[in-house]
């Protein structure tokens, strides 16, 4: 299952990460988002050890949706050694999120 990080354990989860971290910034309310949800929850269990996906809710975390750039959702950071190395907006197929993940493994 992915973990919902937030300001308090951002550092630890996505930061300080010793596996590449995929950020699906979100909101409840969102649509796309909600198509995009199984997909991330799948990738979590399939890549447990391999690295690590988080879920931000925008409405929650504002600050750090800012940080970030977020201007809509859902868009998917991917961050090696806490930096960004990569980003998609809307909602993609599972298959392209896997080759992204498997480019930073």
């Amino acid at each position: 299952m992915a973990t919902v990080v937030n300001a308090q354990n951002f550092d630890e989860e996505v930061t300080k990460s010793t596996v590449p971290v995929m950020i699906d910034f979100y909101a409840d309310w969102c649509g796309p988002c909600k198509m995009l949800m199984p997909i991330v929850e799948e990738l979590a269990g399939e890549l447990e050890g391999k690295a690590k996906i988080v879920k931000l809710d925008v409405d929650a975390s504002q600050d750090l949706a800012q940080k970030y750039g977020v201007m809509s959702i859902p868009t998917l950071v991917f961050v090696k050694n806490g930096e960004e190395v990569d980003r998609v907006t809307g909602a993609i197929p599972k298959d392209a999120i896997q080759e992204k993940l498997n480019a930073l493994m």
